[in-house]
C-alpha cells in the first residue's frame, strides 16, 4: 500500500482554506447582518470579494505556470 503524502497534503490545504472562507463569509456575514442589517452584508461582500480578488488572480497564474511547466517537461 503506497501513500501519496503529497496529495494528502494538498487534499488538506484545499480543505482548511475552503473552512476558512466558508467560515468567513458564513459566520461573518451572519453576524454582520444581525448587528446592522441587510445593506451592511452586501457591502461586506463587495469588500470581500474584492479583497479576495489579487489573490484568486494570484493562485491562477501560479496555476496556470505549473501547467506550462509541466507540458514543457513532458509529464
Amino acid at each position: 500500500m503506497t501513500r501519496d503524502l503529497r496529495r494528502y497534503a494538498r487534499q488538506t490545504n484545499v480543505r482548511l482554506i475552503g473552512g476558512a472562507l466558508l467560515l468567513l463569509f458564513i459566520v461573518g456575514d451572519g453576524l454582520i447582518y444581525l448587528i446592522y442589517g441587510k445593506s451592511a452584508v452586501l457591502m461586506s461582500l463587495l469588500c470581500l470579494l474584492a479583497g479576495l480578488t489579487p489573490v484568486a488572480l494570484t493562485l491562477l497564474a501560479l496555476s496556470l505556470l505549473a501547467w506550462v511547466t509541466k507540458k514543457v517537461r513532458g509529464e
